[in-house]
């Protein structure tokens, strides 16, 4: 495994991420997906065997189930000091006041809950999972900063927003000498390329590197067009889904998928292949979040680094595209209902 930097920082990551949302009590979460901690162990262990040392979760996944079997595990078979945990915050824990947001009450709340669930003293990477409008910047970045100083947390992190807010938080954070967001978690792949216009641009100019959910469109890049949408995953996110992969675009989508499986025969490679294979070229992605649930998955995401797609192929793969519904522009109302039908048990306020 060949170590890199994370954005300007001196961080070393492996430039494959586990995103263990995968992983989590059935009973706490995501009964039809999620993987148990006895099924889970196995494949962080075999990650970790590969080189892998960059592990993201959420205190949301599985009610924090995921955080705990993260850190058991790593425990268990890993060099604390090798390895990179991520984590995240903003969506609701537990209903009631105070039970979600980026307010400094809840920031300080939370922190301390993931330290306890990841069994760990500090968190490498914690990162505000949306951002909370129901709170000044100010409040949160201040909050945020004073977690680095304390050494509860290493460096910080972003995910999903429009670029204007992103660019402001940058602002205020170097304006008020406070520990700057050094990445940003963002939703991008081959069928979801809006973030080419703004936010990708913006992270380039200011060092931030970029961490990729969703690197195979739930699914959806790793399959022929007929099987697409056939995974357990795409077919339990219902209205979720609709959210990042508007219909009106099934055209487009099938070219691409089509496009995909043409340069995988050719390289007799997988289709996973090909579509992380992508993502590399560009060269403000750090590491796409794999959402590992076999060792075939973990394998493939691991060989698709010695895979090189020529000028030709890329060219083939992008020109399909169209422009599409840009999901930043959903309501957290809207994102947080479609959530609720997905995952109706849990305790979301």
């Amino acid at each position: 495994m060949r170590y890199i930097k994370l954005g300007t920082t001196g961080l070393d990551v492996s430039p494959i991420a586990i995103g263990a949302m995968t992983y989590g009590e059935p009973d706490r979460g995501h009964p039809v997906w999620s993987k148990s901690e006895d099924e889970a162990r196995p494949l962080i262990e075999h990650a970790l065997a590969a080189g892998i040392n960059f592990f993201d979760t959420a205190n949301m996944y599985s009610n924090g189930s995921s955080e705990e079997i993260l850190g058991r595990a790593l425990k268990d078979f890993a060099d604390r000091d090798d390895m990179v945990i991520a984590t995240k915050l903003r969506h609701p824990m537990r209903p009631g006041p105070n039970g979600r947001g980026l307010s400094r009450k809840a920031i300080m709340t939370e922190v301390d809950h993931s330290l306890r669930r990841l069994g760990t003293d500090y968190i490498d990477l914690y990162q505000i999972h949306r951002n909370d409008h129901a709170t000044p910047w100010e409040e949160t970045l201040e909050a945020l900063n004073d977690l680095v100083k304390t050494g509860k947390v290493r460096y910080l992190g972003a995910s999903s927003m429009h670029a204007w807010e992103f660019a402001k938080a940058l602002h205020l954070q170097k304006q008020n000498g406070w520990a700057r967001f050094v990445s940003m978690q963002d939703h991008y792949n081959l069928l979801a390329r809006e973030e080419e216009r703004e936010m990708l641009p913006l992270c380039r100019d200011e060092g931030v590197g970029t961490i990729v959910w969703s690197p195979l469109a739930r699914g959806r890049l790793a399959r022929a067009w007929d099987d697409a949408r056939s995974s357990v995953r795409s077919e339990t996110d219902g209205a979720y889904a609709d959210l990042l992969y508007s219909p009106a675009q099934e055209a487009s989508n099938h070219a691409i998928i089509d496009a995909v499986g043409q340069v995988a025969a050719a390289h007799g490679v997988s289709r996973a292949q090909i579509a992380l294979a992508w993502l590399r070229r560009r060269p403000v992605v750090t590491a796409p979040l794999v959402g590992a649930g076999s060792i075939r998955q973990i394998d493939e995401a691991v060989a698709s680094l010695d895979v090189t797609l020529t000028e030709d192929e890329v060219r083939g793969l992008e020109a399909p595209y169209t422009p599409r519904h840009d999901w930043q522009g959903v309501s957290d109302e809207a994102e947080m209902e479609a959530i609720r039908r997905r995952v109706p048990q849990m305790a979301l306020s």
